[in-house]
């Protein structure tokens, strides 16, 4: 049975691996450390199909160390026991180099477990991930590494790994094939960065496809079909989710709808109407707020719509409030002054309420000074009048600050209006 495309094709040596040029072009930093030969431990950080793995064994083979390779989604401790044994054995003499893949399933005492062996020299560790090592790689390995990260393939360079595939196949099947305008581009652009990804592409697009005339006919048509939802990198639990969803949010902050919408079609494609529709909400609080307030009960409609339609017109509605919220003027100004007081509360920075605001109605014979002294503020011109609402210890604080916006600067301007009102009222 013979291996898939993308690992006969694997790259034998730095020249042939496509991508990852700030890490490996000549001059630059990783390139020099394997071509010294002096390996440190390594954490090798970036997205799947990238080239870590490879990378790996091009390292072992050029520094000639005995390669062991571990996954951590399978592997335990008896497995890097059983790698350190190698030590005292003829494949590991010129030192072994332990290639742990996807680090982040180890526990803590799992990777303690490396510690030792990594510190002393006696076992070369590079470990990869797709999740960021400094949330889930444990400390004493990071201090004892050196982080690179590896980033996704540009379709330029995809695309040359993507016409060597079709040669591959061509001369391993002894077959021709005719490819269709756009096929190669489209495999490129539609893998997200993963060249892996676009060579299983490749094998597809060639076995999927009808032998005619001694010749196979490579169609766009069959392409798109194939690699319809490739695209989509997204894994609810994973950096990419959240590296999306804070760049819709972000997107709509900023007043940029075709961004706004193209993160909006990135969480619906893969099916996250949760987060759409949560981050819409908040965006339309936290963002527009007292610039527009009315639009947080157009939003919430919208988002019901959207709920209730279920996907994928649920799109239709979201759409319509995202471009409305990007369209609209901004403040954080309730943001900052709820985060504010409740920074205070949290602080201990409160104080007795007010005896006009308590809801009490009688005095105690102990209180010399009888009465709540509360005054009604309707029964004062403008609905106003001017008493202490804070606690003594904080009557000063200022939480909320008026915004620039029209909104704001027009009750603002009313403020002010009821106030003078009251005040020369007073004065009468």
């Amino acid at each position: 049975m013979a291996a898939p495309l993308a690992d006969r094709m694997r790259p034998k040596t730095i020249e042939d691996m496509v991508g990852q040029e700030h890490l490996l072009a000549p001059g630059k930093p990783l390139r020099n450390i394997i071509e010294s030969g002096e390996l440190p431990n390594m954490v090798f950080y970036g997205p799947p199909g990238v080239g870590k793995t490879t990378l790996a064994g091009i390292i072992a083979k050029q520094t000639d160390r005995h390669l062991v390779k571990l996954n951590g989604t399978t592997a335990g401790t008896s497995d890097i026991k059983d790698a350190i044994a190698q030590l005292d054995t003829l494949s590991g003499m010129n030192g072994i180099l332990l290639y742990l893949d996807e680090i982040q399933y180890f526990n803590k005492r799992q990777q303690q477990s490396l510690l030792e062996n990594i510190e002393n020299g006696s076992i070369t560790l590079i470990a990869s991930t797709t999740e960021n090592p400094y949330f889930y790689v444990y400390s004493a390995i990071l201090s004892r590494s050196t982080v690179f990260e590896f980033k996704s393939v540009s379709p330029a360079e995809i695309e040359k790994a993507v016409n060597r595939g079709f040669d591959e196949m061509a001369r391993s099947r002894g077959e021709e094939y005719e490819i269709e305008s756009g096929v190669t581009e489209h495999i490129a652009t539609a893998c997200a960065g993963d060249v892996r990804k676009a060579l299983n592409s490749v094998e597809l697009c060639v076995l999927s496809a009808a032998l005619e005339g001694g010749k196979k006919t490579i169609t766009l048509e069959s392409a798109v079909s194939l690699t319809q939802k490739s695209a989509m990198r997204y894994d609810k639990d994973s950096d990419e989710h959240y590296d999306i969803i804070s760049a819709y949010q972000k997107s709509m902050r900023g007043s940029d709808p075709n961004a706004a919408v193209h993160y909006l079609a990135r969480l619906l494609e893969a099916g996250d109407l949760p987060s759409a529709c949560r981050r819409l909400m908040v965006c339309a609080c936290e963002d527009v707020g007292l610039a527009y307030p009315q639009i947080i009960p157009i939003v919430k409609a919208a988002v019901d719509a959207a709920l209730m339609l279920g996907l994928p017109e649920a799109r239709i509605p979201l759409a319509d409030a995202v471009i409305l919220v990007c369209n609209s003027p901004k403040s954080n100004s309730a943001y900052n002054a709820i985060n504010t007081a409740m920074g205070d509360v949290q602080k201990g920075r409160t104080g007795p309420i007010p005896r006009r605001l308590q809801n009490k109605h009688f005095d105690g014979e102990d209180n010399p000074n009888k009465g709540q002294f509360y005054k009604y503020a309707h029964d004062f011109p403008g609905h106003w009048v001017d008493q202490q609402y804070l606690p003594d210890a904080i009557k000063d604080r200022v939480y909320y600050e008026f915004g620039d916006n029209k909104m704001e600067q027009a009750a603002k301007e009313y403020r002010d209006k009821i106030r003078a009102l009251s005040a020369e009222s007073g004065k009468k």
